[in-house]
């Protein structure tokens, strides 16, 4: 069974170092995986009332790591569609 997790591209640099988002179709799922690639689950970002942003960020160190667990990777531009369907079913 494939999972629904996704990677975008690593474009924000902090701390000298670049990063790229984790999501998935599913917070359960999203725990999961990043339980797999060793992300405690305080790194974890939400907004309360906003679920269809919830994300890790990760290093792009730990990107091909993702991919090779089978994360899809998605461009920016499908990142953005991503989050507006969700906005949108969670309305």
């Amino acid at each position: 069974m494939r999972m629904a997790v996704y990677v975008d591209a690593p474009i924000w640099e902090w701390r000298g170092r670049m990063w790229c988002h984790l999501t998935a179709d599913s917070e359960e799922e999203l725990h999961r995986f990043a339980a797999r690639l060793g992300l405690p689950r305080f790194k974890f970002q939400s907004r309360p009332g906003r679920p269809w942003v919830d994300h890790y960020d990760i290093p792009e160190s730990l990107r091909s790591a993702a991919v090779g667990l089978g994360a899809g990777e998605i461009s920016l531009r499908e990142a953005g569609a991503q989050i507006a369907r969700r906005r949108d079913a969670a309305r």
